[in-house]
């Protein structure tokens, strides 16, 4: 007898309901007037003196396990009714969770980052606060070099030596320091000049400048990059490079796409000539390779840097450089359906 209130035991212990039905059926079989229990008492009396102890301990186990049981499963659907009181029904599917969408920005960054990934960029990256060799004079900018007057530069005022940087070349310069070469490699980030905010320029923007040193590097490896470059990010083929200066590049050229005239808006953006200028690029200067502790002798590269705002106001023809930095959702909402 005693074993087969040990079973009942397991039994009780294993029982789950998915109603109080259920659990009331299962606390009458047990608890109730004509239950098990009360059988099993109303046999006390007729157990051996020498099983007593142990039939009593045994039948008060079984009561307490019905009972706990029945407390825990009434416990489990109650809350259960409560939640779905306050929720509702916790089967059905969910809201459908709003889509955000990519910042225009790094929508380009995206797309630039991915066309010189497949001939064999990689993406380096470095502080946004920088010191003044790095940003300067690593670069063939030493103190009092009048080409520091290009870039109207934020300081830090306790310190001189410290600054937020003006362009990506910085993040270059300690990739030469790192690296030895063949080097490949784009910088993306954001950079700081102190310039008035208008509608066409910021205090802040996005360049992607790159990077490719190895031996026997020449101007034409360059204009071949840059036309892969412009045909698979504008769809244009057709290029022009105009003499310029870098004081880090030598030779250096502006790089202009021809656009073309087909709408009134490319006669504002071309001033009516057709042709847009996208970016400045050119030949490694020697002394920048010497400061880096690459061998000038032995290499030579070319490097070339864009601004990511330009090409984004240009490509979604956003007319104010200031939309990219307000945060304004309706703005942003437009390009959901953008990569």
């Amino acid at each position: 007898m005693i074993d087969k209130l040990k079973e009942l035991i397991a039994e009780a212990e294993a029982f789950t309901a998915q109603s109080k039905d259920e659990v009331e059926q299962f606390r009458i079989k047990y608890l109730g007037s004509k239950g098990l229990l009360k059988e099993y008492f109303a046999e006390f009396k007729n157990v051996a003196n020498e099983q007593k102890k142990e039939f009593g301990q045994t039948i008060n186990q079984l009561k307490k396990t019905a009972e706990d049981k029945v407390n825990a499963l009434k416990d489990a659907l109650e809350s259960q009714e409560e939640d779905n009181g306050l929720y509702g029904d916790l089967s059905r599917p969910g809201e459908p969770i709003a889509l955000g969408a990519r910042h225009p920005i790094s929508i380009v960054k995206n797309q630039i980052i991915d066309i010189f990934s497949r001939i064999g960029f990689n993406v380096s990256e470095g502080p946004e606060i920088e010191d003044d060799w790095h940003n300067f004079t690593a670069l063939n900018l030493p103190e009092y070099h009048p080409a520091r007057d290009m870039q109207d530069t934020f300081f830090v005022q306790t310190n001189p030596d410290i600054l937020l940087r003006t362009h990506t070349s910085s993040v270059q310069v300690r990739y030469m320091e790192e690296n030895k070469p063949p080097i490949r490699t784009i910088s993306p980030g954001r950079v700081y000049r102190n310039e008035a905010i208008s509608a066409r320029s910021h205090c802040f923007f996005h360049q992607v400048e790159g990077l490719y040193i190895d031996k026997d590097v020449s101007f034409a490896d360059l204009k071949q990059t840059l036309q892969y470059f412009t045909t698979e990010m504008f769809g244009k083929s057709k290029i022009r490079l105009r003499p310029s200066y870098f004081p880090f590049t030598e030779p250096s050229a502006e790089v202009d796409v021809y656009w073309g005239l087909e709408t009134e808006t490319d006669y504002k953006m071309t001033k009516g000539t057709g042709w847009l200028e996208i970016m400045g690029c050119g030949m490694v200067d020697p002394n920048v390779l010497d400061n880096c502790g690459i061998d000038s002798k032995e290499y030579s590269g070319f490097a070339f840097g864009m601004g990511i705002d330009r090409i984004a106001l240009l490509l979604h023809q956003i007319s104010d450089i200031r939309l990219l930095s307000e945060n304004d959702v309706r703005f942003l909402e437009q390009f959901k359906s953008a990569l």
